[in-house]
């Protein structure tokens, strides 16, 4: 065997039973960053020779595995540890083949390597600078143990070979004698440079962008894996789907032809069932041919929405309008469940444990940027603010990519200010963004075009033509529980109505479901009583929900029954009820609500009555909230604004102006003081990337988004054998663990005190009542827990 392929980069394997040879993985992670660089293009931004930078980095990243113990430990699976950094004695290489460069330039590649695995400010043992103190250049080259000076030659030469044979240097200097000392003079000029908060904000977002240009080429190339190299979202797309819906009786209306023409970025206010979607993929196909044009890369399209079966269906509708799956990766946290799902109602000859594997290696094909069209929600990119080498590669994959933002909710106003930092970094990275909704109040709308530039934004919206009257207001005193408001839902029921009843907790969803259930099946059937909130275990809601598509979902042929839901139908499922009654919460959730009604206007103008909310306090809060959930100011208000219209017909437009009267009050001055604090302490905090490499900033930013916006999973604890045999049904762990997705329980993140952590199936074990109809009942707090107040009631069920 020729001695330099007998360096190794990775141990042996399932997949790769001789492991990886060095160069290989080298040469591989230099492709990766080319493809990167075909992807993305040019970014104004950053230094010209940015690319450079990234491909050297990307080339020389591991050299410093040549050392013997390095070597001596991936020469078998379980080969002795070798306790050194890698990354640190590749900096000798930087040093000596690019010793003729300015020290700035060898600087900005020494980065790009010595960052792609570890923070270089914290503790020691995980951190660079702490690890490796050593003044002395003699003593930080022993802990590098013995390196083969033949190795290292013909390492050096074939690098050599690799840098001027794709013209990224003219021509290799000769070589030092000891890439130890020279590591050590690289590692404390970078110390010098980034110990503190770096050398300014221009420079430490280059720094991020480097680092997630070499993090995203080194995973790409240690998977394997194939990225997609033509963005299908683009002029022959649009034009295609022109004809479609021509073909269909369907041409353009104006706000398409509008939104096709518009500028860098869009808001599109049009009613549902106007053919807002159809608007957004026009414009970001046009921005697609402008993007590609400006910077000669291919953008990425991602297609973001709040919730998670939303973003399902829309990943089916775009697999469709594109006409192959392949090319639309899903972005969340449950890709691989969507996939398993698709898969499992495919006609192929897969079993569920195969196509569990299949949609595991999907998942994480998404997860490595293989597509060029994405869906899922803002939260995911919002992680790539943290940076660091778990988060910089998304960054830098977002850079010179468009943005269609479907719906976004006003009325989380931290999260809200959160995004519209983002969009603004968007926007410095190339970005172009687009909004659309039914229902946008104007005072967002007014934030939205601040952010994006005044004359950079087009907006769209309905002007004279009519908005289809799909609803009757009723408002009701009585509470949504109360004995009036059950029998007048079961006066529907007798009168062969569809009926929607949404509670604002999960306790009172079960209660009326536990009243209304047997009236329902009695009346129409077994099938027309349906329950649906967020504590089911996976493969029970995925079930529920199927039935809910299959008996209410919009252009079905009308069936009556009863489905109760909490908050997840505001935006899960593509339904059409005859009538809702829901409990009174703020009105953006309400208007939301009122769209499961009538969906498409086919009937006249179908009954949406809104309950009396009961106003009480949290067990943690001396503060009264609607129903224990929404804030009582902001629901009292659209009562209010709600109160003057009692019996009227509505349509979308009125709703959005009775949404501007509601973002006018004081309130409203709250609410944009709040959105505004979110923006700048998110801005501030995350987007100058002061101190970019420091462990600190990942570890809070985790930590933040992780309550802000995550809850935990849990299973049962008399699932647990169940589980277990799903984790050992295929040697594969991520598809074990998929299989027993199935078992999963969403709880809010202050379920982790309601739970108990089990270390050998590292899941979360719950002691509950739980039926597969009505979902999670009362969990039992065993006495080793700290009580927490009941999950069921006080929390948001999305």
């Amino acid at each position: 065997m020729n001695e330099l392929r007998r360096l190794r980069a990775k141990s042996p394997r399932r997949t790769a039973p001789h492991g990886e040879a060095l160069v290989d993985h080298l040469a591989a992670t230099l492709v990766g960053a080319e493809r990167l660089k075909q992807r993305v293009g040019r970014i104004a931004v950053v230094p010209d020779r940015f690319w450079v930078w990234v491909l050297i980095a990307a080339l020389l990243h591991d050299a410093g595995k040549v050392p013997d113990g390095f070597q001596q430990m991936v020469a078998a699976v379980n080969g002795p540890v070798w306790k050194q950094r890698h990354e640190v004695f590749s900096l000798g290489f930087v040093a000596d083949l690019l010793s003729k460069w300015p020290l700035d330039e060898q600087l900005w590649v020494a980065v790009g390597v010595l960052t792609h695995h570890r923070p270089l400010i914290g503790p020691a043992g995980w951190a660079i600078f702490s690890t490796y103190d050593e003044s002395d250049p003699v003593e930080f080259t022993k802990r590098f143990g013995t390196v083969n000076p033949d190795a290292t030659t013909l390492l050096r030469n074939w690098l050599a070979r690799v840098l001027t044979g794709t013209d990224l240097l003219d021509a290799v200097p000769d070589s030092g004698d000891d890439l130890g000392a020279a590591a050590h003079t690289l590692l404390e000029a970078i110390r010098d440079q980034w110990e503190y908060d770096g050398p300014g904000p221009d420079s430490c977002l280059t720094a991020v962008l480097l680092q997630g240009a070499v993090t995203f080429a080194d995973h790409i190339s240690s998977a394997h894996a194939t990225l997609l190299t033509e963005q299908p979202l683009n002029s022959v797309f649009a034009l295609g789907l022109v004809t479609g819906m021509e073909a269909s009786g369907k041409p353009l209306r104006r706000h398409q032809i509008e939104a096709a023409a518009a500028g860098k970025h869009l808001l599109v206010r049009m009613p549902t069932g106007s053919g807002k979607t159809e608007a957004a993929l026009l414009w970001a196909a046009a921005q697609v041919e402008h993007v590609k044009a400006a910077t000669g890369g291919q953008p990425r399209v991602f297609y973001l929405l709040p919730y998670l079966a939303s973003i399902n269906a829309m990943t089916d509708r775009l697999a469709d309008l594109l006409g192959d799956s392949d090319f639309v990766g899903v972005l969340h946290s449950e890709a691989a469940s969507y996939h398993l799902a698709r898969s499992m109602c495919a006609d192929t000859d897969l079993d569920e444990t195969s196509a569990a594997e299949q949609a595991v290696s999907r998942a994480a094909a998404s997860r490595l940027f293989r597509e060029l069209v994405r869906v899922g929600t803002p939260y995911q990119l919002l992680r790539s603010a943290f940076a660091g080498p778990a988060h910089s590669s998304t960054l830098i994959d977002s850079a010179n990519s468009v943005f269609i933002l479907d719906e976004l909710h006003a009325y989380e106003p931290l999260r809200l200010g959160m995004i519209l930092a983002m969009i603004e970094l968007w926007t410095t990275l190339g970005g172009r963004v687009g909004v659309v909704s039914a229902t946008l109040p104007s005072r967002l709308e007014t934030l939205l075009i601040d952010t994006l530039g005044e004359s950079d934004v087009t907006v769209v919206a309905a002007a004279d033509q009519p908005w289809p009257r799909r609803h009757r207001l009723g408002l009701r005193e009585r509470h949504l529980t109360s004995p009036q408001a059950v029998d007048e839902i079961e006066r529907r029921l007798h009168a062969g109505e569809s009926v929607l009843v949404v509670a604002n907790t999960v306790n009172d969803a079960r209660d009326l479901y536990s009243r209304l259930a047997p009236i329902a099946r009695k009346l129409h059937g077994e099938q027309a009583a349906l329950l649906l909130h967020s504590r089911f275990k996976t493969g029970d809601r995925s079930e529920i929900e199927e039935r809910i598509q299959q008996r209410y979902g919009t252009g079905k042929p009308h069936q009556p029954g009863i489905l109760v839901a909490t908050q997840v139908v505001e935006v899960s499922l593509d339904v059409s009820f005859d009538a809702l009654h829901t409990s009174g919460a703020p009105l953006d959730a309400l208007i939301q609500r009122f769209g499961r009604i009538n969906r498409i206007a086919v009937n006249p103008p179908a009954d949406v009555v809104v309950h009396a909310p009961d106003y009480r306090k949290r067990p943690t809060s001396d503060d009264e909230w609607a129903d224990s959930v929404y804030d009582r100011t902001l629901t009292e208000l659209t009562m209010s604004i709600l109160g003057a219209h009692q019996n009227e017909v509505l349509d979308e437009q009125q709703l959005q102006r009775r949404l501007d009267e509601l973002y006018e009050s004081v309130w409203g001055d709250t609410w944009q003081s709040s959105v505004e604090f979110g923006r700048k302490q998110f801005r501030e905090q995350f987007l100058t990337f002061v101190s970019p490499f420091d462990n600190t900033r990942a570890q809070l930013g985790d930590e933040t988004f992780d309550e802000l916006f995550n809850g935990i999973d849990a299973i049962l604890e008399h699932d647990i054998d169940e589980y277990r045999e799903a984790l050992a049904a295929t040697e594969d762990k991520s598809a074990g663990r998929l299989l027993g997705s199935q078992f999963l329980i969403p709880l809010p993140y202050a379920g982790r005190f309601q739970s108990i952590y089990d270390k050998s199936l590292m899941v979360n074990v719950i002691d509950a009542e739980y039926d597969s109809l009505t979902g999670l009942g009362a969990i039992r707090t065993k006495p080793s827990i700290r009580p927490h107040p009941s999950l069921t009631e006080t929390s948001f069920d999305h």
